[in-house]
Order: structure tokens, then sequence, then C-alpha cells
């Protein structure tokens, strides 16, 4: 009803929320937050690290090499990462071909519209912008045999290459980059005092890696079951399940956002305000 929407618009009003991603990464969560007059706290949590220039070679050689019939991409970071450094090394062409070559699947908006701009066609984007999605779409397919290739992040879960090998598909992870701790923590000096005056009201986590390496750098200060312990007083929101079970090692309490995008997670957040409000 209008009233529990206008309650539910109150609701996010001078709260200081956080998510676990970089400024430049975090444009549609701070439109969010600022829209609603919150207060928003991006923190850079993990740092990719690109393996170099050879990413393109052991890709293009596993094409060659392995004959693909669908690569996968399931980040917009890690086609930009693969263009750019193909266009570096003068691969661009080369690299275009091959993927062209393929059929392929974007797990999401942001992803295929990274793709269309190095003019590659998406064949397939899933309903569900999750690993999930990239299983049903392959069901849907019937590609039992065939070969897939999916050029990822260093710190994915083994759930996308445990699904697609249940589904009967033969499947090649090439891992990109690395992924650590982000290094520079100054840009969490302000949310790292409101943080030890029990001032932060909700945090949004974006991925597993996130959530380790947000214990990582905290436990610079805190004590981890003191941590904890601080974290039971803020609205905790996972972005999905992977980042909620990373969660649940910890015994931190957290909502799973029913949409595994930004925009979802921003709901969960004013969802469980306003359940706190009315207990």
């Amino acid at each position: 009803s209008f009233k529990n929407y206008w309650l539910e618009k109150k609701m996010i009003q001078g709260k200081n929320i956080a998510i676990t991603r970089s400024k430049d990464d975090s444009q549609e969560f701070i439109d969010l937050i600022t829209r609603e007059k919150g207060n928003p706290f991006p923190l850079p949590t993990i740092e990719l690290v690109s393996k170099g220039e050879k990413i393109v070679d052991e890709f293009l050689t596993a094409l060659r090499e392995d004959n693909y019939d669908y690569s996968v991409f399931m980040s917009s970071k890690a086609v930009s990462l693969l263009f750019d450094t193909a266009k570096k090394i003068g691969k661009f062409e080369e690299l275009q071909l091959a993927v062209a070559n393929t059929i392929v699947i974007a797990v999401g908006p942001k992803t295929k519209i990274v793709l269309e701009k190095e003019n590659i066609k998406v064949a397939y984007m899933p309903k569900r912008y999750s690993s999930v999605g990239i299983g049903e779409v392959f069901t849907k397919l019937n590609a039992v045999g065939k070969k897939v290739i999916v050029p990822r992040s260093g710190a994915s879960t083994p759930f996308l290459k445990d699904l697609l090998e249940k589904i009967g598909l033969h499947i090649t992870e090439l891992h990109l980059y690395d992924v650590c701790a982000f290094r520079d923590t100054s840009q969490w000096n302000v949310f790292r005092k409101l943080f030890s005056q029990n001032k932060v009201d909700g945090i949004i986590f974006t991925s597993a890696s996130s959530v380790r390496a947000f214990v990582e750098i905290m436990t610079k200060d805190y004590e981890q079951t003191e941590l904890v312990g601080v974290l039971h007083k803020i609205s905790i929101i996972a972005i999905g399940p992977f980042t909620a079970d990373e969660l649940k090692k910890l015994n931190v309490e957290n909502v799973i956002a029913d949409v595994h995008t930004v925009s979802g997670a921003f709901d969960a957040v004013r969802k469980a305000f306003s359940l706190a409000e009315a207990i």
C-alpha cells in the first residue's frame, strides 16, 4: 500500500549504509541511498590482481586446441580485463574472432553491454543473473557433451563448474586474476570511526571473497569475536547465497537479497529497517 511504501521510503533517511565495493563500482548504490537521504559508504574491500599478459595467450591457446562450443562470461570485469589486455599486446582482433567463434553467454545485463561494446554478439543471458541462471540456460539448450570455457576471477567458488558438469558439459575455468584484501584502507577511516561508535546501520556484502577480505581488514583493529559482536547490531545483507554462506561461517546473521543485484540488496536493507522499526 502507499502508506507502507511511504514508511519504507523514510527508512533509509539518515542511516549509514556501507557496501563492500569501491566508489567506482558503487554508483548505483550511491544513487539509491542518496535519493532516500541516507549516507552511503563504499568500501573497497578486494583487489583483483591481473595475472598479466599471459592470460590472453592462455585463452587463445585453449580455444585453438580444445575447440570450445560456448564461452561464458560471469562479470563485466572479466570481459574488460581480457579485452583490454588483448588490445595492449596487439591481439584484439584475434581474441574478438576467437570469442565470436563460440556461442557467447553473459551472466547479466552489465556483462552483456560490455561484450557488445567489444562487438561480441551475446547469444544468451539467463533470467536469473547467477551461476544457477547459467545452469538453467544450459539445461534448456540441451548441450550435453558440449565444451564450455569460463574466463573468470580466481576467487570464484566451484559451484558453476560442479553444476555444469552435473548437466553433462565439459567445463574449463580460466583464472584471469587473483584476489586479495584491498591494501590501501585509508578510504575506510570514516567508516571505522562510525563502526567503533555503533553508528553503522547496514552493510551490504557483495561476494564471499569480500566477506573474507572485510574480516581480514577489520581484524587489524578488533578481535574476531568482538568484530562479530558489533556486526550483530547491524543489518547485514548478503547479495546472494555464497555470500550468505561465508557470513554464516562467522556466525553473522544476515538477510539474502531476493534479487542478487545491488538494487535487490537495497530493497532487502529497506525491508530489514522497516521490520526493525515494526518490532
